[in-house]
């Protein structure tokens, strides 16, 4: 049995996979991967409630979805921006993601991968990018662990860019505002391109009552660890090993990132957020 007393159940279709607790009718967590179109995670309810903790489109950035995976300057293409960015976006390529193998749930964890090809704007494959989710329901707090794996279909070079990897976009509003902060206790703006454990995210969010916390962390096997984050003017965050500078896949290596992703519904201190990195750290 889970946490909150309910066993998961996933339901799978051609292009989404929905993770529910127990006779639920509305999905907590549910991954896309619709046909030509990037593979993401929206919505993720907020634990014990009904609202999403992540934004879908936003018009700020109509280009961001949820919890995703992107990266620029791939061989000159662009994987960040799906051709909508009015300036950077004419070389941008394609994604072509697949649901592979069968998605589980066992008591309060739930597993499910998904495949995509990156291809260019002349349709040459560059890469495929297979990400392994784990996730898990602490009634209280949920755990999104990701294995991502990238293998080049050809060499590859990954140009230096200001952000590419896993991004969250939660519902940020000017108005009500919120707060970046990482394992250093460095906030907002100051957090930009400094390298850190982990960043949080702290905002209110329509229909919840408290705010919440976002945490993305990143795994000490990583390339470039403690990675350098790209946190942005609405707060969406994201490791981002490209900042650092270029680097290179050779045609058939495979370069794996890990990471954890924790969701409250409340703001936590920092003694909890290490202590989770901490246990993600030494797995």
């Amino acid at each position: 049995m889970s946490d909150t007393g309910v066993d998961l159940r996933v339901e799978t279709e051609s292009n989404s996979i929905r993770v529910y607790r127990g006779d639920a009718s509305l999905p907590i967590v549910v991954q896309n991967a619709a046909e030509d179109f990037r593979a993401y995670i929206h919505p993720i309810v907020v634990p014990g409630g009904s609202v999403s903790v992540t934004e879908d489109a936003p018009d700020h950035h109509p280009w961001q979805h949820g919890l995703y995976v992107g990266f620029n300057e791939v061989n000159g293409a662009g994987f960040w921006h799906e051709g909508m960015h009015p300036h950077v976006s004419e070389d941008d390529g394609s994604f072509h993601p697949r649901i592979v193998g069968s998605a589980t749930a066992t008591g309060s964890t739930a597993s499910w991968a998904v495949e995509s090809e990156y291809r260019d704007k002349a349709g040459a494959a560059l890469l495929t990018e297979t990400q392994q989710w784990t996730f898990t329901d602490h009634g209280d707090n949920y755990l999104l662990d990701l294995v991502l794996n990238l293998h080049a279909l050809t060499d590859l070079t990954f140009g230096r860019y200001d952000y590419g990897g896993l991004f969250v976009r939660m519902p940020y509003r000017k108005e009500t505002g919120g707060r970046a902060y990482n394992s250093h206790g460095v906030e907002n703006g100051e957090a930009e391109a400094q390298r850190a454990e982990w960043v949080a995210t702290q905002m209110a969010i329509a229909g919840i009552d408290e705010e919440v916390t976002v945490v993305i962390t990143d795994h000490p096997g990583n390339r470039e660890h403690p990675v350098p984050w790209r946190v942005d003017g609405e707060l969406g965050v994201v490791p981002s090993v490209s900042i650092a500078g270029p680097w290179t896949l050779a045609n058939g290596e495979d370069e794996v990132f890990r990471h954890r992703v924790i969701v409250y519904p409340r703001p936590v201190d920092t003694s909890t957020i290490n202590a989770s990195w901490a246990d993600f750290s030494n797995q």
